[in-house]
């Protein structure tokens, strides 16, 4: 097949354009450091800080090992608080300080399934266990169990999708959410056995699902989000939408309960007032008709009755912010968004700094953060971070003033920290130069911010710099003394364009040691999500538990070894603004995200620097897809391929007609003739592992040469070290047998601890 994309549009910056011809004989080298070597550095992740001391606490994950930690002014020397010396898989986080920084809550064990079961990686016969756990952060005691979450994974455990635990601002009790209850548990339970303290009863008993609990400053009253329900079956076991909701606190010593302003419209995202007096809230329309009931199709939409199928406010409009006096539970509409416009409707959660409500949202192209002032609301919120940029983490200062933030503002590969005043103005930023500033937290007095940083050849680690700005100090783990730091290679980005004129942006790795001439092989990595972006320096995200951190070390890995290597981004990814995360005809409606990866594979195609006849592709989830769609459609083109835990079949429907069978790489499986290795848990909550079985029976029928790698009882994301370490010397050992010395596949293997 021949391919119908020309050649891809190249950055200045990247190679040149004359073609040199073949140096023969080239191959990869030996590379210049081990795999075990760029796996070895912790990956921090949970950042978080005390409300009313300058302290903070997170999370590493070390070849396996799960710890907490904490720094505390004025030196933030880090000390481990925990002693987990076991790849045992079982997770750790998220995490929360008490106000005065004593004590350390943090989740022991993974989130559960629609059924209530915990993966448990390394097969432990007693099943997984999700546990909130405390320590001490002076580290004069070791850590103690607290309580076992009770959350059954339908929807029911975190409610509106916020934290499993809620710490009081005394650190004396934890509330926790369980098939719609609300639990109360003493963070110190002295000698009480764990079996009293998991057989509690809820804190309270009322009708409807309660979710997202949050304390009232002086931890007298307890604010949350109570979905009413038509029948008296809790929603997360119905799967159906709430008619409404209602905002509640319930007084603790008075066992009061009080309503905030009861309406037949849904009330979401309770947050305090600094004094406690008030509590601030969204409130959107409840139900029409038509969320239960269904017009004919050809009924034409003029004459559907007005109210039945779109729910709005008189007025027109659709969403609105009130403000509700605790005592009273008499409330005030605090601002709405103009009749008619959607430009505000995504908005899910506030925050009440200072005198005004900070929120989240994407009214135009660009994720930014805005604000409405309490005492002196105005139609128009306040865009806090204006520009061609995307506000990616934020975090706000104890005393109200300051909204911290990073943003690719200037470079959209890039992140830096910023700050502004909450009620608007010139946003200052505080770092610049090569690093990458990610998850900033505000120490209690305001005096300190930590973020998590890293660069293209430091990886991610813990850094503490004054909050006005100034240089950042490094308090993590640190790196092993042979971590191959001067091996690095720094990446470029080059940018291509698609067969439709879209443009995007990726990482390019070359070999240390190319010479003019040569050709080496390629290889191209495509992430999942598909919202996600790779970047030009050791990765951040932190629900992945390290992977793409791990992706961008084996990227120098791989270049180091001798190939020419490419991160890639495309359309439906993020930060590049609205419409290219949107863009039409993407997914399971076109895939028009693949001609995106068609022009990436293009680009490596046409380098003079890339054997045209050794170009591999490999990706994660999503990335999976798009390398199945890879292999299918152009095995011409992409002479082997990875994938872990992809999805290969997203239509119910075997129709050749069907768009989204024919967006699928299962569609084309009769043009795949490249060979494939393919590694998949099976306890995957992400991806069915029916996704994996389905495309192995294929690949047999079609005689394509496959590997399958099976990691029994593991996630999306293998959670056991080991594994990663038997993985990613495979994928290295697939790449040199297909790439480079041609023997093909072997058989099946299933890979276990």
């Amino acid at each position: 097949m021949s391919n119908p994309f020309g050649r891809a549009a190249l950055l200045a910056l990247a190679a040149a354009s004359v073609m040199l011809p073949p140096s023969a004989g080239a191959q990869t080298r030996g590379p210049a450091f081990t795999i075990e070597q760029i796996l070895k550095p912790a990956f921090p992740y949970d950042l978080t800080s005390a409300r009313r001391a300058d302290r903070f606490a997170w999370v590493e994950y070390e070849r396996g090992w799960r710890n907490v930690y904490t720094a505390a002014a004025p030196d933030f020397r880090a000390m481990r608080l925990t002693s987990t010396t076991a790849d045992d898989g079982v997770d750790v986080g998220p995490l929360t300080l008490s106000d005065d920084g004593s004590v350390v809550l943090f989740v022991r064990g993974h989130p559960p399934d629609q059924d209530g079961i915990v993966v448990s990686p390394a097969s432990d016969p007693l099943g997984g266990r999700r546990e909130i756990w405390a320590a001490s952060t002076s580290g004069n005691r070791q850590p103690w169990r607290v309580a076992a979450l009770r959350e059954s994974g339908r929807g029911g455990g975190g409610g509106g999708g916020g934290s499993p635990m809620v710490l009081s601002p005394d650190g004396r009790w934890v509330l926790y959410v369980g098939d719609g209850r609300i639990y109360r548990a003493e963070v110190d339970p002295g000698i009480k056995d764990a079996a009293t303290v998991d057989a509690a009863p809820p804190l309270l008993r009322d009708f409807g699902v309660h979710s997202d609990p949050v304390w009232s400053p002086d931890g007298k009253r307890i604010a949350f989000m109570s979905s009413r329900f038509d029948q008296r079956r809790p929603f997360p076991l119905q799967g159906r939408a709430a008619t409404h909701s209602f905002i509640t606190v319930y007084d603790v010593d008075r066992r009061r309960i009080t309503y905030m302003a009861p309406s037949v419209d849904r009330d979401t995202s309770p947050v305090w007032s600094p004094d406690g007096r008030s509590i601030a809230y969204l409130r959107r329309p409840g139900l029409p008709f038509g969320a239960f009931a269904t017009p004919p199709r050809d009924l034409p939409a003029e004459r559907v009755p007005a109210g039945f199928i779109e729910a709005k406010f008189q007025g027109g409009y659709t969403l609105a912010i009130w403000v509700a006096d605790v005592e009273t539970g008499k409330a005030r509409e605090l601002w709405h968004t103009a009749p008619g416009e959607a430009r505000f409707e995504d908005v899910q959660d506030i925050r009440w700094s200072g005198d005004h409500i900070v929120f989240q949202a994407e009214p135009d192209n660009w994720i930014h953060m805005y604000s409405v002032s309490v005492a002196n609301p105005q139609p128009a919120p306040v865009d806090l971070t204006p520009g061609d940029a995307e506000v990616e983490h934020v975090a706000l200062s104890a005393d109200g003033r300051w909204l911290y933030f990073t943003s690719n503002l200037g470079d959209l590969e890039r992140r830096e920290l910023w700050r502004v005043a909450v009620g608007g103005g010139r946003a200052e930023q505080l770092t610049r130069g090569p690093a990458l500033e990610f998850f900033p937290a505000i120490s209690g007095t305001g005096g300190h911010v930590a973020l998590l940083q890293s660069g293209w050849n430091e990886p991610l680690t813990v850094a503490v710099l004054p909050a006005a700005g100034g240089s950042a100090r490094k308090i993590g783990t640190p790196l092993p003394a042979d971590f191959p730091t001067a091996r690095h290679v720094e990446p470029q980005i080059v940018e291509t364009v698609a067969a439709d004129g879209v443009r995007s942006r990726h990482t390019l790795f070359l070999p240390p040691d190319l010479r003019p001439g040569e050709r080496r092989p390629a290889l191209m990595f495509i992430h999942g999500g598909p919202a996600e972006q790779m970047l030009p320096g050791y990765h951040y995200h932190d629900g992945s538990r390290g992977f793409y951190h791990m992706v961008y070390g084996m990227q120098q890995y791989f270049a180091n070894k001798g190939y020419v290597v490419m991160s890639v981004n495309y359309r439906a990814g993020t930060n590049y603004g609205k419409a290219y995360r949107e863009a039409l005809e993407g997914r399971d409606r076109g895939n028009s995200e693949y001609r995106d990866i068609l022009a990436a594979g293009q680009y490596l195609h046409d380098r003079p620097d890339v054997d045209p006849e050794r170009l591999g592709v490999w990706g994660l989830s999503y990335g999976g897809w798009l390398t199945g769609q890879a292999l299918s459609r152009n095995s011409e083109l992409f002479k082997a391929g990875m994938i872990f835990a992809g999805v290969q079949m997203r239509s119910a429907s075997m129709d050749p007609s069907n768009l989204a069978y024919q967006s699928s790489p299962a569609y084309n499986i009769d043009k795949w003739t490249s060979p494939v290795l393919i590694v998949h848990g099976d306890d995957d909550r992400n991806v069915e592992f029916s996704q994996t079985v389905g495309l192995v029976q294929a690949l047999r029928a079609y005689n394509v040469p496959h590997e399958v790698i099976v990691n029994p009882n593991d996630t999306h994301y293998s959670q056991l070290y080991s594994r990663w370490v038997e993985a990613w010397p495979a994928i290295d050992e697939w790449f040199d047998r297909t790439l480079l010395k041609g023997k093909g596949a072997g058989p099946t293997r299933s890979q276990q601890r």
